[in-house]
């Protein structure tokens, strides 16, 4: 892992975190700790990778101090149905550059945004490809690396819209 990698990851756990995803602490000590491994300098990362078990309950409030030092702090918009979308657009970036499992971005985008936001237009290619890979049997005659493959270029694709859409507003 380099400097770089460990920034990004805490940056994407900041993104969870604000989004309502639960991270659990374990998970924050071991971004800090990777992240004091490579170099990143924070007055509060050591003290977060440091953090014994007795102690997780220190490490959420420990790690967004370490997000406002860095300069990582992530809020989503205030209303409720632009966090959903910032969230689609969030989730369908991760699909699309392979950080993030095609079945599950687009189970995500499904069952926690598409839901709430009264299943748009905007999303249905991508919760019907959560719906095909959700239901997948082999008898289909198509491979799950393909319904992959779709899945990708449907969050592709919502990408290219939404950065058309961004532009034109």
């Amino acid at each position: 892992m380099t400097r770089d990698d460990a920034l990004k990851q805490l940056s994407h756990i900041a993104r969870e975190r604000a989004f309502g995803r639960h991270v659990g602490s374990d998970r924050l000590i071991q971004a800090g700790l990777d992240a004091l491994i490579v170099g990143v300098e924070s007055p509060s990362l050591a003290m977060l990778a440091g953090l014994l078990r007795s102690e997780e309950p220190e490490a959420p409030a420990l790690f967004d101090q370490i997000l406002e030092e860095l300069g990582l702090l992530f809020q989503p918009p205030a209303d409720p149905r632009d966090a959903k979308w910032a969230m689609a657009y969030w989730i369908a970036g991760q699909i699309a550059d392979g950080t993030l499992d095609p079945a599950a971005g687009t189970h995500i985008i499904w069952a926690d945004i598409a839901y709430d936001l009264g299943y748009p237009e905007e999303l249905q290619s991508l919760v019907s490809c959560a719906l095909n890979l959700d239901d997948w049997d082999e008898s289909w005659g198509v491979s799950v690396e393909e319904l992959n493959r779709e899945a990708v270029e449907a969050a592709k694709q919502f990408l290219s819209k939404w950065s058309a859409a961004e532009v034109g507003s």
